[in-house]
Protein backbone atom coordinates (compact mmCIF):
# COMPACT_ATOMS: atom_id res chain seq x y z
CA UNK A 1 0.00 0.00 0.00
CA UNK A 2 1.34 3.25 -1.15
CA UNK A 3 2.29 5.67 1.78
CA UNK A 4 0.38 9.42 1.00
CA UNK A 5 2.57 12.77 2.51
CA UNK A 6 0.11 14.74 4.52
CA UNK A 7 0.67 18.31 5.32
CA UNK A 8 -1.47 19.44 8.30
CA UNK A 9 -2.05 23.31 8.73
CA UNK A 10 -4.89 24.11 11.18
CA UNK A 11 -3.91 28.17 11.52
CA UNK A 12 -6.40 30.69 13.37
CA UNK A 13 -9.71 30.84 14.82
CA UNK A 14 -11.37 27.33 14.28
CA UNK A 15 -9.28 25.96 11.75
CA UNK A 16 -7.15 23.66 14.66
CA UNK A 17 -11.27 22.50 15.81
CA UNK A 18 -12.13 21.13 12.61
CA UNK A 19 -8.81 19.76 11.63
CA UNK A 20 -8.98 17.33 14.71
CA UNK A 21 -12.08 15.97 13.40
CA UNK A 22 -10.05 15.35 9.96
CA UNK A 23 -6.62 13.93 12.02
CA UNK A 24 -9.52 11.63 13.71
CA UNK A 25 -10.46 10.52 10.51
CA UNK A 26 -7.12 10.01 8.98
CA UNK A 27 -5.86 7.96 11.96
CA UNK A 28 -9.06 5.93 11.54
CA UNK A 29 -8.39 4.87 7.93
CA UNK A 30 -4.45 4.45 9.17
CA UNK A 31 -5.60 1.87 11.64
CA UNK A 32 -8.34 -0.14 9.83
CA UNK A 33 -5.83 -0.38 7.55
CA UNK A 34 -7.77 1.14 4.59
CA UNK A 35 -5.05 3.44 3.89
CA UNK A 36 -1.34 4.80 4.64
CA UNK A 37 -0.87 8.78 5.56
CA UNK A 38 1.99 10.25 6.96
CA UNK A 39 1.29 13.31 8.47
CA UNK A 40 2.68 16.63 9.57
CA UNK A 41 1.98 19.98 11.23
CA UNK A 42 2.94 23.60 10.59
CA UNK A 43 2.27 27.25 10.91
CA UNK A 44 0.21 29.56 8.63
CA UNK A 45 -1.49 32.81 9.01
CA UNK A 46 -1.53 34.41 12.63
CA UNK A 47 0.02 31.25 14.31
CA UNK A 48 2.92 31.45 12.08
CA UNK A 49 3.08 35.52 12.89
CA UNK A 50 2.97 34.78 16.83
CA UNK A 51 5.99 32.34 16.13
CA UNK A 52 8.40 33.40 13.26
CA UNK A 53 6.80 37.16 12.66
CA UNK A 54 5.69 35.92 9.02
CA UNK A 55 2.76 34.39 7.62
CA UNK A 56 4.47 30.96 6.82
CA UNK A 57 7.98 29.98 7.53
CA UNK A 58 10.29 28.60 5.13
CA UNK A 59 10.58 25.28 6.92
CA UNK A 60 6.90 24.83 6.56
CA UNK A 61 6.98 26.05 2.95
CA UNK A 62 9.58 23.15 2.61
CA UNK A 63 7.08 20.64 4.01
CA UNK A 64 4.74 21.76 1.66
CA UNK A 65 5.98 21.23 -1.28
CA UNK A 66 7.28 18.14 -0.39
CA UNK A 67 3.89 16.70 0.31
CA UNK A 68 1.42 14.96 -1.61
CA UNK A 69 -1.65 17.03 -0.49
CA UNK A 70 -1.68 20.04 2.08
CA UNK A 71 -5.16 19.85 4.29
CA UNK A 72 -5.18 23.53 5.57
CA UNK A 73 -7.74 25.48 8.07
CA UNK A 74 -8.23 29.05 8.41
CA UNK A 75 -6.46 31.71 8.82
CA UNK A 76 -6.76 35.59 10.16
CA UNK A 77 -8.81 37.82 12.80
CA UNK A 78 -8.81 40.98 14.46
CA UNK A 79 -5.74 40.17 16.62
CA UNK A 80 -3.65 40.57 13.54
CA UNK A 81 -5.38 43.67 11.54
CA UNK A 82 -2.29 45.58 12.74
CA UNK A 83 0.21 43.71 11.25
CA UNK A 84 2.38 44.66 8.27
CA UNK A 85 0.60 43.99 5.08
CA UNK A 86 3.29 41.77 2.98
CA UNK A 87 3.04 39.48 6.25
CA UNK A 88 -0.43 39.24 7.09
CA UNK A 89 -2.53 35.93 7.69
CA UNK A 90 -3.80 35.86 4.50
CA UNK A 91 -0.36 35.96 2.64
CA UNK A 92 0.54 33.01 3.76
CA UNK A 93 -2.56 31.34 1.82
CA UNK A 94 -1.38 33.34 -1.51
CA UNK A 95 2.03 32.21 -1.19
CA UNK A 96 0.95 28.61 -1.19
CA UNK A 97 -1.02 28.92 -3.67
CA UNK A 98 1.82 30.90 -5.60
CA UNK A 99 4.64 28.75 -4.86
CA UNK A 100 3.00 25.54 -5.66
CA UNK A 101 1.24 26.69 -8.90
CA UNK A 102 -2.25 25.87 -7.23
CA UNK A 103 -3.93 27.94 -10.48
CA UNK A 104 -7.04 25.64 -10.41
CA UNK A 105 -9.33 26.46 -7.49
CA UNK A 106 -12.53 23.80 -7.00
CA UNK A 107 -15.51 24.77 -4.91
CA UNK A 108 -18.75 22.64 -5.20
CA UNK A 109 -21.74 23.97 -3.97
CA UNK A 110 -23.78 20.80 -2.89
CA UNK A 111 -27.37 21.49 -1.11
CA UNK A 112 -27.82 17.84 1.08
CA UNK A 113 -31.42 17.34 0.94
CA UNK A 114 -31.65 17.04 4.86
CA UNK A 115 -30.57 21.02 4.76
CA UNK A 116 -32.35 21.96 1.88
CA UNK A 117 -34.54 24.34 4.78
CA UNK A 118 -31.65 25.84 6.01
CA UNK A 119 -30.93 27.84 2.62
CA UNK A 120 -31.52 31.41 2.35
CA UNK A 121 -34.03 30.19 -0.95
CA UNK A 122 -36.76 28.50 -1.37
CA UNK A 123 -36.43 24.51 -1.42
CA UNK A 124 -37.60 23.96 -4.74
CA UNK A 125 -34.53 26.87 -5.95
CA UNK A 126 -32.18 24.42 -3.49
CA UNK A 127 -32.85 20.85 -3.26
CA UNK A 128 -30.63 18.74 -5.50
CA UNK A 129 -28.49 21.45 -6.39
CA UNK A 130 -25.18 20.22 -7.22
CA UNK A 131 -22.67 22.80 -8.98
CA UNK A 132 -18.74 23.18 -9.40
CA UNK A 133 -17.25 27.11 -9.36
CA UNK A 134 -14.07 26.80 -10.98
CA UNK A 135 -11.98 29.70 -9.95
CA UNK A 136 -8.28 30.74 -11.97
CA UNK A 137 -6.47 30.88 -8.82
CA UNK A 138 -2.77 32.55 -9.42
CA UNK A 139 -3.20 35.44 -11.88
CA UNK A 140 -6.01 38.11 -12.05
CA UNK A 141 -5.62 41.59 -9.89
CA UNK A 142 -5.07 39.39 -6.45
CA UNK A 143 -1.36 39.32 -8.46
CA UNK A 144 -1.37 41.73 -10.87
CA UNK A 145 1.39 44.14 -11.21
CA UNK A 146 1.74 46.91 -10.10
CA UNK A 147 -0.24 46.76 -7.03
CA UNK A 148 0.64 50.43 -4.86
CA UNK A 149 -0.85 53.07 -3.01
CA UNK A 150 0.74 56.44 -3.66
CA UNK A 151 0.62 59.61 -1.56
CA UNK A 152 -0.52 62.30 -4.18
CA UNK A 153 -0.26 64.73 -1.36
CA UNK A 154 -2.86 66.95 -0.26
CA UNK A 155 -4.58 64.35 1.83
CA UNK A 156 -4.73 62.42 -0.92
CA UNK A 157 -3.60 59.25 -2.21
CA UNK A 158 -4.06 56.73 -5.32
CA UNK A 159 -4.99 53.05 -5.13
CA UNK A 160 -4.12 50.30 -7.77
CA UNK A 161 -4.76 46.99 -8.26
CA UNK A 162 -4.00 45.41 -11.58
CA UNK A 163 -6.16 42.61 -13.56
CA UNK A 164 -3.54 40.77 -16.06
CA UNK A 165 -4.54 38.11 -17.71
CA UNK A 166 -2.45 35.99 -20.34
CA UNK A 167 -3.88 33.16 -23.00
CA UNK A 168 -2.08 30.36 -21.55
CA UNK A 169 -3.08 30.71 -17.91
CA UNK A 170 -7.30 31.35 -19.27
CA UNK A 171 -6.55 28.10 -21.58
CA UNK A 172 -5.12 25.86 -18.71
CA UNK A 173 -8.50 26.65 -16.47
CA UNK A 174 -10.17 26.33 -18.80
CA UNK A 175 -9.44 22.81 -19.94
CA UNK A 176 -9.95 21.79 -15.86
CA UNK A 177 -13.67 23.38 -16.71
CA UNK A 178 -13.92 21.68 -19.60
CA UNK A 179 -12.49 18.05 -18.48
CA UNK A 180 -14.68 18.21 -15.04
CA UNK A 181 -17.58 18.76 -16.93
CA UNK A 182 -17.45 15.61 -18.89
CA UNK A 183 -17.86 13.98 -16.27
CA UNK A 184 -20.74 15.33 -14.76
CA UNK A 185 -23.73 17.19 -16.80
CA UNK A 186 -21.14 18.23 -19.64
CA UNK A 187 -22.13 22.03 -19.52
CA UNK A 188 -19.58 24.87 -18.86
CA UNK A 189 -20.80 28.56 -17.86
CA UNK A 190 -18.23 30.86 -18.26
CA UNK A 191 -18.48 34.37 -16.72
CA UNK A 192 -16.46 37.88 -17.15
CA UNK A 193 -16.79 41.24 -17.56
CA UNK A 194 -16.49 41.34 -21.53
CA UNK A 195 -18.69 44.37 -21.78
CA UNK A 196 -16.02 46.92 -19.56
CA UNK A 197 -12.80 44.74 -19.05
CA UNK A 198 -10.25 44.61 -22.23
CA UNK A 199 -9.30 40.90 -19.81
CA UNK A 200 -13.31 39.89 -19.96
CA UNK A 201 -12.67 40.38 -23.82
CA UNK A 202 -9.79 37.90 -23.56
CA UNK A 203 -11.07 35.56 -21.77
CA UNK A 204 -13.94 35.19 -23.51
CA UNK A 205 -11.72 34.99 -26.97
CA UNK A 206 -10.00 32.01 -25.41
CA UNK A 207 -12.62 29.64 -23.89
CA UNK A 208 -14.77 30.60 -27.32
CA UNK A 209 -11.56 28.96 -29.15
CA UNK A 210 -10.65 26.59 -26.17
CA UNK A 211 -14.11 24.85 -26.46
CA UNK A 212 -13.95 24.37 -30.44
CA UNK A 213 -10.54 23.53 -30.93
CA UNK A 214 -10.26 20.58 -27.79
CA UNK A 215 -14.21 20.41 -26.39
CA UNK A 216 -16.67 20.50 -28.94
CA UNK A 217 -18.76 18.01 -27.09
CA UNK A 218 -19.26 20.05 -24.01
CA UNK A 219 -21.78 22.60 -23.85
CA UNK A 220 -20.45 26.02 -23.38
CA UNK A 221 -22.32 28.97 -22.19
CA UNK A 222 -20.86 32.88 -21.58
CA UNK A 223 -22.74 34.72 -19.20
CA UNK A 224 -21.50 38.70 -17.46
CA UNK A 225 -20.10 37.82 -13.81
CA UNK A 226 -22.87 40.49 -12.62
CA UNK A 227 -26.02 38.55 -14.03
CA UNK A 228 -24.72 35.52 -13.30
CA UNK A 229 -24.19 36.21 -9.79
CA UNK A 230 -28.19 37.60 -10.02
CA UNK A 231 -28.96 33.43 -11.53
CA UNK A 232 -26.97 32.45 -8.67
CA UNK A 233 -29.61 32.97 -6.45
CA UNK A 234 -32.34 33.44 -8.94
CA UNK A 235 -32.14 29.92 -10.40
CA UNK A 236 -28.97 28.45 -9.35
CA UNK A 237 -30.10 24.66 -10.77
CA UNK A 238 -29.38 25.66 -14.46
CA UNK A 239 -25.56 25.38 -13.94
CA UNK A 240 -23.33 22.67 -13.75
CA UNK A 241 -19.82 24.21 -13.88
CA UNK A 242 -19.24 27.59 -13.83
CA UNK A 243 -15.78 28.60 -14.81
CA UNK A 244 -14.17 32.09 -14.29
CA UNK A 245 -11.31 34.52 -12.98
CA UNK A 246 -9.81 35.18 -9.47
CA UNK A 247 -11.87 37.86 -8.14
CA UNK A 248 -15.31 36.98 -9.43
CA UNK A 249 -14.58 33.27 -8.46
CA UNK A 250 -13.72 34.61 -4.75
CA UNK A 251 -17.42 36.63 -4.99
CA UNK A 252 -19.68 34.14 -6.72
CA UNK A 253 -18.25 31.01 -4.62
CA UNK A 254 -19.16 32.69 -1.43
CA UNK A 255 -22.57 33.25 -2.97
CA UNK A 256 -23.23 29.69 -4.34
CA UNK A 257 -22.27 28.69 -0.75
CA UNK A 258 -24.87 30.39 0.92
CA UNK A 259 -27.42 28.30 -1.42
CA UNK A 260 -26.70 25.42 0.40
CA UNK A 261 -27.22 26.75 4.17
CA UNK A 262 -24.10 27.56 5.64
CA UNK A 263 -20.56 28.87 4.71
CA UNK A 264 -19.48 26.06 6.87
CA UNK A 265 -20.67 22.99 4.63
CA UNK A 266 -18.55 23.94 1.55
CA UNK A 267 -14.97 22.31 0.84
CA UNK A 268 -12.72 23.11 -1.84
CA UNK A 269 -9.64 22.11 -3.88
CA UNK A 270 -6.66 24.18 -5.28
CA UNK A 271 -4.96 21.91 -7.91
CA UNK A 272 -1.80 22.17 -9.98
CA UNK A 273 -0.32 21.38 -13.38
CA UNK A 274 -0.15 17.69 -13.25
CA UNK A 275 3.52 16.62 -13.31
CA UNK A 276 4.65 15.05 -16.68
CA UNK A 277 7.03 12.67 -14.97
CA UNK A 278 5.16 11.81 -11.45
CA UNK A 279 1.37 12.05 -12.77
CA UNK A 280 1.04 13.99 -9.90
CA UNK A 281 0.05 17.58 -8.74
CA UNK A 282 0.29 19.65 -6.24
CA UNK A 283 -2.79 20.24 -4.47
CA UNK A 284 -4.16 22.02 -1.47
CA UNK A 285 -7.27 21.29 0.40
CA UNK A 286 -9.55 24.13 2.50
CA UNK A 287 -13.01 24.69 3.78
CA UNK A 288 -14.28 27.79 2.16
CA UNK A 289 -15.20 29.06 5.80
CA UNK A 290 -13.06 31.77 7.54
CA UNK A 291 -11.27 31.38 11.26
CA UNK A 292 -14.25 32.62 12.89
CA UNK A 293 -12.32 33.78 15.64
CA UNK A 294 -15.88 34.60 17.57
CA UNK A 295 -16.76 31.26 18.01
CA UNK A 296 -13.08 29.73 18.35
CA UNK A 297 -12.68 27.11 21.30
CA UNK A 298 -16.21 26.96 22.13
CA UNK A 299 -16.76 23.64 20.09
CA UNK A 300 -19.85 25.50 18.11
CA UNK A 301 -17.63 25.16 14.90
CA UNK A 302 -18.90 23.24 12.07
CA UNK A 303 -16.28 20.95 10.96
CA UNK A 304 -18.53 19.08 7.66
CA UNK A 305 -16.45 21.82 4.74
CA UNK A 306 -12.75 20.47 6.84
CA UNK A 307 -14.12 16.89 5.89
CA UNK A 308 -15.70 17.29 3.06
CA UNK A 309 -12.20 18.99 1.86
CA UNK A 310 -10.16 16.38 2.95
CA UNK A 311 -13.07 13.92 0.79
CA UNK A 312 -11.81 15.94 -2.38
CA UNK A 313 -8.23 15.05 -1.30
CA UNK A 314 -9.21 11.25 -1.67
CA UNK A 315 -11.03 11.81 -5.06
CA UNK A 316 -8.63 14.49 -6.52
CA UNK A 317 -4.61 13.51 -4.77
CA UNK A 318 -5.31 9.95 -3.93
CA UNK A 319 -7.55 8.44 -6.58
CA UNK A 320 -9.65 7.17 -3.57
CA UNK A 321 -13.21 8.04 -5.35
CA UNK A 322 -14.91 5.17 -3.62
CA UNK A 323 -13.85 6.51 -0.37
CA UNK A 324 -14.71 9.80 -1.23
CA UNK A 325 -18.20 8.60 -2.02
CA UNK A 326 -18.20 6.92 1.06
CA UNK A 327 -16.91 10.14 3.38
CA UNK A 328 -19.60 12.15 1.62
CA UNK A 329 -22.62 9.46 2.39
CA UNK A 330 -21.67 9.58 6.16
CA UNK A 331 -22.14 13.28 5.69
CA UNK A 332 -25.35 13.16 4.33
CA UNK A 333 -26.56 10.72 6.92
CA UNK A 334 -25.50 12.10 9.93
CA UNK A 335 -27.30 15.33 8.89
CA UNK A 336 -30.59 12.76 7.90
CA UNK A 337 -30.24 12.08 11.28
CA UNK A 338 -30.69 15.40 12.28
CA UNK A 339 -28.05 15.72 13.86
CA UNK A 340 -26.73 19.97 13.43
CA UNK A 341 -24.15 22.33 14.70
CA UNK A 342 -25.20 25.93 15.61
CA UNK A 343 -24.76 27.42 12.09
CA UNK A 344 -27.38 24.69 10.71
CA UNK A 345 -29.75 24.37 13.52
CA UNK A 346 -33.33 24.24 12.87
CA UNK A 347 -36.54 23.54 15.30
CA UNK A 348 -36.88 20.11 15.71
CA UNK A 349 -33.13 19.05 15.02
CA UNK A 350 -30.51 18.03 17.97
CA UNK A 351 -27.88 20.49 18.72
CA UNK A 352 -24.14 18.84 18.16
CA UNK A 353 -21.05 20.23 18.94
CA UNK A 354 -17.76 20.36 16.42
CA UNK A 355 -16.33 17.04 18.45
CA UNK A 356 -19.82 15.05 18.36
CA UNK A 357 -20.24 15.80 14.67
CA UNK A 358 -16.76 14.86 14.00
CA UNK A 359 -17.64 11.54 15.51
CA UNK A 360 -21.13 11.00 14.34
CA UNK A 361 -19.44 11.55 10.54
CA UNK A 362 -16.62 9.00 11.63
CA UNK A 363 -19.21 5.95 13.45
CA UNK A 364 -21.64 5.99 9.63
CA UNK A 365 -18.23 5.96 7.94
CA UNK A 366 -17.10 2.98 10.07
CA UNK A 367 -20.48 1.21 9.36
CA UNK A 368 -20.17 1.95 5.21
CA UNK A 369 -16.63 0.19 5.24
CA UNK A 370 -18.18 -3.07 7.96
Amino acid sequence: MATHKLLLLPGDGIGPEVMGEVKRLIDWLNSAGIAKFETDTGLVGGSAYDAHKESISEGDMAKAKDADAIIFGAVGGPKWDAVPYEVRPEAGLLRLRKDLGLFANLRPAVCYPALADASSLKREAVEGLDIVIVRELTGGVYFGEPKTITDLGNGQKRAVDTQVYDTYEIERIGRVAFELARKRKNKVTSMEKRNVMKSGVLWNEVMTAVHKREYPDVTLEHQLADSGGMMLVKAPKQFDVIVTDNLFGDMLSDIAAMLTGSLGMLPSASLGEVDVKSKKRKALYEPVHGSAPDIAGQGLANPIAMISSFGMALRYSFDMGDLADKVDAAIAAVLASGLRTADIKSEGTTAASTTQMGEAILKELQKLHA
